[in-house]
């Protein structure tokens, strides 16, 4: 079957690169019908990669490759949590992947199988093609002579790595939004944008998090495919996700204190309001009152017949409301 015709739903091959590998060099790029276990018998090792393959190209590697059913129906059905899985000689690992689209974050996953001869990437959902690391690979063959396990170093590490750019984003976001609530200046839809982001960041840290226990895993304790020389380089990712991680948690903290400060502000600003419309209340009750009063049209009240009343009601009334302007000024609630 000619499974490098094959097409996922996006229109892109589900199969992306398939090559063996010797001595840290490429030696032969297969075709997936060609790419058997036994060809690794001399040392080398195959690198495949997959891209939302179908369930006919995923049993094809199962059965020339002995991958464990639960692993290959996990990788088909994907939407899995990031574990790492041990199956005889063999280890099944699934990361999260993530990027951003369009300002918000988009995830997807990458699982992994990596046993004696081979390495295959099953890639699903919103993530960087792996062309980039094998690159960086073929480009460190004193590197990649330790073959299978240092592949697997390399895609974790490609993984972290790729964390930190959404990290600067949202950083350079809540900058910007927490320089408006400094200068008075943020809108209704910053403070939503502050719910948004800590919800995103939240699911962010649920798929980043299960990556410490991943690599510590991988860094101290004894698993098939996992040499002693390669596992301090699994540390590195430790380290890179653990500061994604603290980054994570730092930028929560700071958009909870820009909602509580912009909260804060948005009440004193409206207390200054309603302070300012009570002393305008207050100053404009005076002449309601005596306007009021006077406008009642009984034939006998106080000064109504006197020539002068007029002025003096109007006087009255200036005189009261100015006293009251200033004293309102004075005290800061005009």
């Amino acid at each position: 079957m000619d499974f490098e015709s094959l097409t996922n739903e996006y229109g892109q091959p589900m199969v992306v690169a398939c090559g063996q590998y010797r001595d840290g060099r490429r030696v032969a790029n297969l075709k997936l019908a060609d790419a058997k276990l036994s060809a690794t018998l001399d040392g080398s090792f195959l690198w495949i990669g997959l891209h939302e393959p179908c369930e006919a190209v995923l049993q094809h590697i199962q059965h020339e490759f002995g991958l464990h059913h639960l692993a290959v129906e996990d990788a088909h059905r994907a939407h899995q949590r990031p574990k790492i899985d041990v199956y005889d000689d063999a280890i099944f690992i699934v990361v999260r992947t993530a990027q951003l689209h369009e300002a918000e974050i988009v995830y997807g996953e990458t699982h992994i199988f990596v046993g004696r001869g081979y390495v295959i990437t099953v890639r699903h959902g919103a993530s960087s093609s792996y062309a980039e690391v094998r690159q960086r690979c073929e480009r460190e063959p004193r590197m990649l002579v330790h073959g299978e396990d240092y592949v697997l170093y390399a895609l974790l590490d490609f993984v972290a790595d790729h964390y930190f750019p959404v990290i600067d984003q949202i950083v350079e976001e809540v900058n910007e939004i927490e320089g408006h609530i400094i200068a008075h200046s943020f809108t209704t839809q910053e403070i939503d944008r502050i719910y948004e982001l800590r919800r995103e960041l939240t699911t962010f840290r649920r798929r980043v998090t299960p990556m410490l226990e991943l690599c510590n895993r991988l860094e101290r304790y004894d698993l098939p495919m996992i040499d002693r020389e390669i596992q301090p380089y699994y540390r590195d990712v430790y380290d890179h996700v653990t500061q994604v991680n603290d980054s994570i948690d730092s930028l929560r903290e700071s958009l909870l204190a820009a909602y509580e400060a912009a909260v804060m502000i948005s009440s004193a600003s409206q207390n200054e309001v309603t302070k300012k419309l009570a002393g305008w209340a207050a100053i404009l009750a005076i002449p309601t009152a005596i306007a009021g009063i006077y406008g009642m049209n009984f034939e006998h009240m106080p000064e109504l017949k006197w020539a002068y009343g007029y002025f003096l009601v109007l006087g009255a009334m200036g005189g009261i409301c100015g006293y009251l302007y200033y004293r309102f000024r004075k005290s800061g609630w005009i």
